[in-house]
């Protein structure tokens, strides 16, 4: 090799392996004072939810005690889930919405 030859090394690069964030659930609890309405209204405004979609989701947790609203992010699960809870208490309701991690 003479004074003027390059020698080129590649370096492998490692690319780090990224997790996903783990997914949580936001769960509608069944009480027997919140009429059946304002739940879903509170369905629309808080989870932009249909009619339809907010009315099946109400009547699944009135049936079988609670049901699963949406699947997202920790930190949206629980702001959403505080936020509808929140609406319940301003008009006197005991309506519970919790977050929990997705299995």
């Amino acid at each position: 090799m003479s004074d003027k030859d390059v020698v080129v090394r590649r370096k492998s690069r490692t690319k780090p392996k990224l997790e996903r964030p783990r997914l949580y659930k936001v769960i509608l609890v069944n009480d027997d004072y919140t009429p059946r309405e304002f739940v879903v209204m509170v369905l629309k405004a808080v989870f932009r939810m249909s009619e339809e979609t907010g009315y099946r989701v109400m009547m699944t947790a009135h049936k079988l005690g609670t049901s699963v609203v949406v699947v997202c992010a920790r930190d949206i699960a629980e702001t959403k889930a505080k936020e509808a809870t929140d609406l319940g208490k301003e008009a006197g309701f005991p309506l519970l919405f919790t977050s929990e991690p997705e299995e």
